[in-house]
């Protein structure tokens, strides 16, 4: 490719991604020196100037260009593989701030530097039910067929794979974290925005399942109703809306909890004449042209749809029972530039490095802001000094983007500590909320008539759409299904309602050989990606699994102490964090206030937690000995 292209190209590019490149490609040790070292991000932006001058920032434009020709040419990259302190150092220098040790193994996996443990089975007759075809039970067909287990069946109740992707196709419907660290690690792609749309979010899961061959393992439009364990057998049966009955022994739901919604019963709901919906059951090819429409919620969806209509309506009210902390992001409505994926093809370790820093700008950095200070002062407003100092932050921009709107800003702001809720990215809200066609209405929905929508202090709306932003059963695992184990008890009767308990989030006692993705205790309320951690849970379990085929073990069922005891330290995790605060509800926890949904982890902790399977921790069931198991033992 000529130089031109390259130093056309290279205007584009992330600096404090560009100077561990250069370190890695010439072995230079000025790159290390205090003149190269960025600033720190603000927020979660991408800081692609790296607070450079422009002297500085052309140094290192045009040194780049002379290491990647250098590289074409024939010059090996001077270090390919950082470890250790040479590979921290790099990361604090790309992020411009400190980064704790521990990120150092799971940095040089993520970016290719170091090999992550690879086990295969030996030939088994194990067999494998997935139930559903999002993100995680299509990473577990990938992930389990090249660990040597291919006798696997995915039931899924779309048509079609995505989950929650091809469910959700609400105006606005996208990703809140980057598109380039929202993906597998092993399968890349040029993104063509930022932030991607639901559209560009299915259409990369589907290319995935072609690229892998996913659906050749998939059973479409089968809705799972039951499974139940035999325990002589050491099977289970799994049965279908349609009447089918399938048996494996391993069950492995993979479900998630943003697929099924939640409808809150609001009087007379049922009398109202026009259109009224979940946002996940958008009605295909509904036109809200020229309507008056009512949004009851102002979560994440709400926070989508109502930028996304609010020019095309005649009139649109929001009813807010709680307002949301919001960030700006510097790139959160651009497109990638082709420039960009140029870089990412060409420039050696380019894309490693740009993902590494959005994985740590983006998944633990604030995690250690969100730890409740016993001595902090002022707990009704934050938990900690640093809480409070993003407190201020948000704050401002809040007052700067409504300045000319001071009734909204007494609205909008909320009274909880930043990070109570998952915090949204600003993607035009507060712009959205200043047009004088919308009204926000800081009041609970009390009851619905043919026509109009009532909110508890009397506030009435009439509108031709209701549309229910109002989340998800998020703390109703498995819902709704019914898993019955050991003696014919079920996870209903385990768990009681909405208290969902399971060892890494992935296995419960009394339920042996069944494996929850997404399960109890692993949503992410600190951010970052979720993808990372569903790549965790499968590593985790692929490797249980290949255990079991080398040592000829049939069933495995988690030790209750060894579950409960990761419970109770997963409470008193949840205890010292914020989403325990009195001050707001989120849908992190139950009514009795345990956190259910989300994990009190960093992601690096749960990625050490999950890297390899202890059978030790687990009752085992041998299998009787066959030729194949006799031959690989002896």
């Amino acid at each position: 490719m000529e130089k031109s292209q390259l130093i056309a190209d290279i205007e584009h590019a992330n600096l404090p991604t560009l100077i561990p490149v250069l370190y890695q490609l010439t072995g230079d040790g000025k790159w290390l020196a205090d003149r190269y070292r960025p600033t720190r991000s603000r927020g979660m932006d991408d800081n692609d100037s790296g607070g450079f001058s422009p002297e500085v920032a052309a140094e290192i434009k045009a040194a780049a260009v002379d290491a990647v020709l250098a590289h074409e040419a024939g010059t090996a990259a001077a270090v390919p593989a950082p470890s250790g302190a040479d590979l921290l150092e790099l990361l604090e220098i790309a992020n411009g701030e400190s980064v704790p040790p521990e990120y150092v193994e799971l940095a040089a996996e993520d970016m290719g530097f170091a090999a992550p443990p690879a086990r295969t089975a030996p030939p088994n007759d194990i067999d494998i039910i997935i139930i559903g075809a999002g993100i995680s039970g299509m990473l577990a067909v990938i992930q389990l067929r090249e660990a040597g287990f291919d006798r696997i069946v995915v039931l899924e109740k779309n048509d079609d794979v995505g989950g929650s992707w091809f469910e959700n196709r609400y105006p606005g419907a996208g990703v809140d974290t980057p598109s380039y660290l929202y993906s597998y690690s092993f399968a890349a792609r040029d993104w063509g925005s930022h932030f991607a749309k639901r559209d560009e979010v299915e259409q990369y899961l589907r290319e995935v399942a072609d690229d892998y061959d996913v659906r050749s393992a998939i059973r479409f439009n089968t809705e799972v109703v039951s499974a139940d364990y035999d325990e002589a057998a050491a099977r289970w049966t799994v049965r279908t809306h349609d009447g089918a009955e399938l048996s494996a022994a391993v069950l492995i739901p993979a479900t998630g909890v943003l697929n099924r919604p939640k409808v809150p019963p609001i009087p007379g709901l049922d009398s109202f004449d026009g259109p009224v919906f979940h946002t996940a059951a958008w009605p295909a090819g509904l036109d809200v042209s020229g309507k008056r429409v009512a949004v009851i919620g102002t979560g994440a969806s709400a926070m989508q749809v109502v930028p996304a209509i609010a020019e095309q309506v005649e009139h649109l009210v929001v009813f807010q029972r709680s307002p949301q902390w919001i960030t700006p992001n510097d790139v959160y409505f651009s497109a990638v530039d082709a420039a960009v994926h140029r870089l990412m093809a060409r420039i050696p370790f380019y894309a490693s490095w740009y993902r590494a820093r959005l994985s740590w700008n983006f998944n633990d950095r604030v995690h250690a802001s969100l730890q409740i200070d016993p001595e902090w002062p002022h707990i009704e407003r934050s938990v900690n000094a640093v809480n409070d100092g993003h407190r201020r932050v948000f704050t401002r921009y809040i007052e700067s983007e409504l300045a000319d709107r001071p009734d909204l800003i007494e609205k909008v702001l909320p009274d909880y500590p930043p990070f109570g809720k998952r915090m949204l990215l600003d993607n035009g809200w507060y712009a959205a909320l200043k047009r004088p066609n919308v009204d926000l209405v800081t009041e609970a929905v009390s009851q619905v008539t043919s026509s109009t929508v009532v909110g508890a202090d009397g506030t009435s709306a009439d509108v031709d759409v209701v549309v229910l932003a109002t989340g998800f059963h998020t703390n109703r695992y498995l819902y709704p299904m019914r898993i019955t184990g050991r003696g014919g008890r079920t996870l209903a009767e385990t768990w009681g309602a909405e208290n969902a308990h399971a060892y890494l989030g992935i296995t419960t006692p009394g339920f042996p050989n069944m494996f929850m993705l997404c399960g109890p205790g692993t949503g992410l309320g600190h951010g970052g990606s979720f993808i990372t951690v569903a790549e965790c849970q499968v590593r985790y379990v692929v490797d249980l699994l290949v255990t079991m085929a080398q040592r000829n073990v049939k069933a495995v069922d988690v030790v209750p102490e060894v579950e409960a005891e990761y419970t109770r330290r997963h409470d008193d995790a949840h205890a010292r964090m914020l989403w325990t605060h009195p001050g707001m509800t989120n849908w992190y926890r139950n009514e009795a206030g345990r956190v259910v949904a989300t994990m009190p982890w960093r992601i690096v902790d749960y990625w050490r937690m999950t890297r390899s399977a202890d059978l030790a921790e687990y009752r085992c069931e041998p299998a009787a000995a066959s030729p194949a198991t006799a031959a690989i033992s002896s």
